[in-house]
């Protein structure tokens, strides 16, 4: 009997099935970041020895008082030398001081001091590490219990089939709402929901990591994150116009747009072009595809549903009221720069750990505070080989960081964008080009937008550009390229995931997964952006 012969794989196809083979021939990620270790060495070392060096202007207060004020929300990539933050309803008048970033070597007597003291302080200021290990001994208690898995079948069983994908998009962007926790907690849901359904998990995952990643920027809600990129931008804005500034919806209606446009390029690549490359799932994990729920798991979800119950009313005692404790406490502030927005990952761990022990109770899987320890012994166990290649990570950020490499890179580009003569919308677009390509060295928004925010906004503005349309294309091009830089803490991250279901999946495997997300996200937002920016439409409120 003469079997059916394989549909020829096209052109896009057989590009990332190269990239994916390259890639997985790199050494282990460990490996590879000692190498690049190296190379920021050598290539700082000569830098230090040809002078090279930039000069910028940056914006200061005048009073010497205002700079006690400044906030400290920002995270250990930013570069406090860079800008002054302020905050508060009365500032001070600004003033423009040029200042020189140069190259600096860790060759020498102070490099060498730096390497050899700031090793542990590198690590433990790698913000991704405490933010796995809490979200994971929450998420493991759920896991080992299986409400991960039950709550999956529930959601497969109630989603109609075609909207699964949409769903999950949508969530992942979503996610950004509790800063990083979306990495450590859709990624796996997703992978875990595809494979329920009988999909390929690996799909899942990249879907999930495509959303997460590459529209970490915008919401449908305020976010953290919000108020300091305006905060940047109104300091920005006071070098031309002291009695102008922007507030924190000012791209709200740009980033509602761009979460429902971004979830349906999202899902379609994943169902026209990622899913069928990677075709039907043969590999050894296997999971419970049916959506029926049994009497134990009804009511260990049941136990969930009233220990989610007890948890939200406990926050709300903590939260709601004018003077709750997780409130800002100069201004009262809820969403924004408070306790509870700056330590959101707490309440993520909570809500697993509270569920999935009520869920174990329930269902019969946990029978005491034991079988819940040992479930989130089981969680952070499991992290040893990331720890391993977080902390040379670490090393390599902090390094990097230290040489000043990007900030002198990122100030060349803006300088040479600004010298072009080209019209508004150009120059826009120029400028988001310029973020696509210092995202790859610099990852942290905060830090490229104090960069940046003095003389993007400045300039365009006396253009008769609004403030609110330069920030929206900051968002722009610095989210998609999160998906495939593996300087993004998570990166190595995915690629465990990714191992969980395919042993030899490897850099490769991921880099090729994200290519098709990161192009179509990176050319149809900026369309969209274009398009808004020429119709005139409001950016926010």
């Amino acid at each position: 009997m003469s079997s059916t012969p394989a549909a020829p794989r096209s052109l896009m196809q057989r590009v990332l099935d190269t990239v994916e083979r390259v890639g997985n021939k790199v050494p282990h990620p460990v490996i590879i970041f000692l190498c690049l270790i190296a190379v920021v060495m050598v290539v700082a070392h000569v830098l230090y020895l040809m002078g090279a060096s930039v000069s910028y202007e940056a914006i200061v207060p005048q009073s010497a008082d205002a700079v006690a004020e400044s906030v400290e929300y920002p995270p250990v990539d930013y570069d406090p030398g860079l800008e002054v933050k302020l905050q508060g309803a009365d500032k001070p008048n600004y003033t423009i001081e040029t200042r020189s970033v140069a190259a600096r070597s860790l060759l020498t007597s102070e490099g060498l001091r730096f390497i050899y003291s700031s090793l542990i302080p590198n690590f433990m200021g790698f913000t991704a590490i405490g933010l796995m290990i809490v979200a994971m001994v929450g998420a493991g208690v759920a896991e080992e219990a299986g409400l991960v898995n039950a709550l999956i079948r529930k959601l497969v069983a109630v989603t109609p089939a075609g909207a699964l994908t949409y769903i999950l998009a949508l969530l992942g962007i979503l996610s950004s709402i509790a800063a990083d926790a979306g990495y450590l907690v859709l990624l796996p849901l997703a992978g875990t929901a595809f494979l329920s359904v009988g999909r390929n998990p690996l799909a899942g995952l990249a879907l999930g990591f495509a959303a997460v990643a590459g529209a970490f920027t915008v919401n449908m809600l305020i976010k953290p994150l919000d108020a300091v990129l305006v905060e940047f931008t109104n300091d920005a804005i006071a070098l031309v116009d002291p009695n102008a500034s922007i507030g924190l919806a000012s791209n709200l209606w740009f980033s509602i747009a761009s979460v429902l446009f971004l979830t349906l390029i999202v899902a379609l690549i994943t169902e026209r072009v990622i899913e069928p490359r990677l075709g039907k799932y043969q590999g050894q994990v296997s999971l419970e595809a049916s959506g029926e729920v049994t009497p134990e798991e009804s009511r260990g979800l049941r136990f969930a549903l009233l220990g989610l119950i007890a948890v939200l009313v406990a926050f709300g005692f903590l939260t709601l009221p004018e003077s709750a404790p997780l409130r800002n406490p100069q201004t009262g502030e809820l969403i924004g720069n408070s306790p509870f927005m700056n330590g959101l990952i707490g309440l993520i761990m909570a809500l697993f750990l509270v569920t999935g022990a009520a869920y174990g109770y329930g269902a019969g899987k946990m029978k005491s505070l034991t079988d819940i320890i040992k479930a989130m012994e089981k969680a952070v166990s499991g992290l040893g080989g990331l720890i391993v290649l977080f902390l040379v990570l670490s090393q390599f950020v902090a390094y990097f960081n230290y040489t000043n490499i990007g900030t002198i890179m990122a100030l060349k580009l803006s300088s040479m964008l600004q010298a072009a003569n080209f019209t508004p919308l150009l120059l826009l677009i120029g400028f988001i080009l310029v973020v696509v390509i210092i995202d790859l060295l610099l990852t942290g928004a905060i830090a490229k937008w104090a960069i940046f925010a003095p003389i993007f906004v400045p300039l365009l503005v006396k253009l008769g550009v609004d403030p609110e349309a330069v920030l929206a294309a900051y968002r722009v091009g610095d989210s998609p390229m999160n998906a495939i830089t593996p300087l993004n803490a998570y990166f190595a991250l995915v690629v465990g995931f990714a191992q969980k279901y395919d042993p030899q999946a490897g850099v490769g495997t991921v880099v090729s997964l994200m290519l098709p997300y990161v192009v179509w996200m990176l050319v149809l937002w900026t369309a969209l952006f274009a398009v808004w920016q020429q119709l005139g439409l409001p950016w926010g409120i």
